[in-house]
């Protein structure tokens, strides 16, 4: 197999972040439109991850926060998102890497946005071998409602979502 000179992996990977950071921007200036909200899961641990030493050790691995109702502060950079929540009534404040993402469902719509672990630990600064490029997939809505702050987030149902990964249409 030819080598991938141009790296259409990191490409594409990039472009979908793309896609997050433009939403989150939008919500930023305008809020949420209709009934969309957003689960963003991403690793606790991740390079530039900043979360209260209490946050951290509730969530040593990965942590999915809920934007929807009760979130202020939203400021989108062009690496990295910052947003305030309330968790136990606590207010907090995330900063979280845009490479640093592991997911992105916006339930409302059934859309989502997959990064392989492998991936983002690769852009968070590990050396890891290459891997494939990041899935775009069609993700049902929770079966519960979301939660009203990021307390206790729901994971969403993935059951029975079709995740097409883009190298399936590479030529091998």
């Amino acid at each position: 197999m030819a080598t991938d000179h141009i790296r259409y992996d990191v490409l594409a990977r990039d472009a979908l972040r793309g896609v997050l950071r433009k939403v989150l921007t939008d919500a930023a200036a305008h809020g949420l439109p209709g009934e969309h909200h957003f689960f963003i899961t991403f690793l606790s641990k991740a390079e530039g991850v900043k979360i209260s030493p209490r946050l951290l050790a509730q969530y040593p691995e990965e942590m999915t926060i809920i934007l929807q109702h009760q979130f202020w502060d939203l400021t989108v950079l062009e690496d990295r998102f910052e947003v305030g929540l309330s968790f136990g009534g606590i207010p907090e404040r995330l900063i979280v890497p845009f490479s640093a993402i592991k997911s992105f469902l916006d339930p409302s719509v059934k859309f989502g946005l997959q990064f392989e672990t492998s991936d983002v630990a690769e852009v968070a600064g590990e050396n890891l071998p290459a891997t494939p490029a990041p899935s775009a997939a069609a993700v049902p809505a929770p079966a519960t409602e979301a939660a009203e702050t990021a307390e206790e987030p729901t994971p969403p149902n993935q059951g029975g979502a079709e995740v097409v990964r883009l190298d399936r249409f590479r030529k091998k």
